[in-house]
């Protein structure tokens, strides 16, 4: 299995730096977005409970990669001591994160009125599952790809769709937070449903982009996953230009748009891509400025 390639990234504009944030959530969805908010200065502290996160025990690697920078403390807060550390903490902090049922943060007397009561300056970020009265249903990142058709046969999704999408528009609430808290000078509740995460997901689906036979579902020649001699090919040749270098370096003949939709155009450009390398492939790729990807076979992945 070829190696996974992380390109690295410039430096985050530090957006949030002095913003405090405070995170009780657990397992993925409300960590990555801590880690997001961290990348952007943000100052970070995470409050477990006695037991540790379940993340460090079925993925330390994840957990690590997670927590970098975040500094981590522990408390019971069911417990009065715990309660009591927990406010001193929230006295001093601009937003908290949260990843728990509505009717389990009100037993811990952490329900938005009682928050905003006691801290008015805090805002809080709410992670939740569904939106109303679906917040207070069980879910995981499976269950929300699922409802909306992101599940297809029996095979499980190559990643946790949801949660990533979830964590991105939690740390975007964050700022958005920081910014009203700037505004206004006090805080406001933002409420994040993993369900709407996994929605907004599937908006291309939706709209048709990615049903089977349009343009990106299958039925342009050039948008496509190929054989070649030993591996895959993704080929996103979509834009008229791309298309017609790939025809080129493929020996075809001038092609239309409504060519690249026809069948004769998919087999002719999957005879060619066939008696290809890998290798030839990517130089022909770079040498044509063609957006091309060989890839391993599948048996190398299993």
């Amino acid at each position: 299995m070829d190696p996974i390639k992380v390109p690295a990234s410039k430096p985050a504009l530090q957006t949030l730096k002095g913003t405090r944030i405070l995170s009780l959530a657990l397992n993925l969805p409300g960590p990555a977005a801590l880690m997001q908010c961290q990348q952007l200065g943000a100052r970070c502290t995470k409050l477990e409970p006695p037991g540790g996160d379940p993340m460090r025990l079925y993925s330390p690697v994840a957990y690590a990669a997670l927590h970098h920078g975040i500094r981590i403390t522990t408390a019971d807060l069911k417990s009065g001591a715990g309660q009591k550390a927990l406010h001193r903490q929230l006295a001093r902090t601009d937003v908290l994160l949260t990843s728990f049922r509505p009717s389990a943060l009100a037993k811990l007397g952490l329900s938005w009125a009682a928050l905003h009561k006691q801290h008015p300056q805090l805002s809080q970020v709410a992670i939740v599952g569904g939106t109303g009265l679906r917040a207070e249903e069980p879910g995981h990142d499976l269950t929300y790809l699922a409802e909306v058709g992101l599940v297809t046969a029996m095979a499980l999704p190559t990643t946790l769709y949801a949660d990533m999408a979830g964590s991105l528009q939690a740390s975007k609430a964050v700022l958005q937070a920081a910014l009203h808290q700037a505004r206004h000078g006090k805080g406001v509740y933002i409420e994040i449903a993993l369900s709407f995460a996994a929605a907004c997901l599937a908006l291309p689906r939706t709209w048709g982009l990615t049903t089977a036979g349009a343009a990106v579902g299958g039925g342009h020649a050039g948008y496509q996953l190929y054989a070649c001699q030993n591996g895959r090919v993704a080929v996103a040749a979509l834009e008229p230009h791309f298309a017609a270098r790939l025809c080129a370096a493929a020996g075809l003949p001038a092609t239309s748009a409504h060519a690249m939709m026809e069948a004769d155009t998919r087999l002719a450009i999957a005879a060619w891509l066939m008696g290809k390398t890998r290798q030839q492939l990517d130089q022909l790729a770079a040498k044509h400025d063609i957006p091309m990807l060989t890839m391993a076979v599948l048996d190398e992945l299993l």
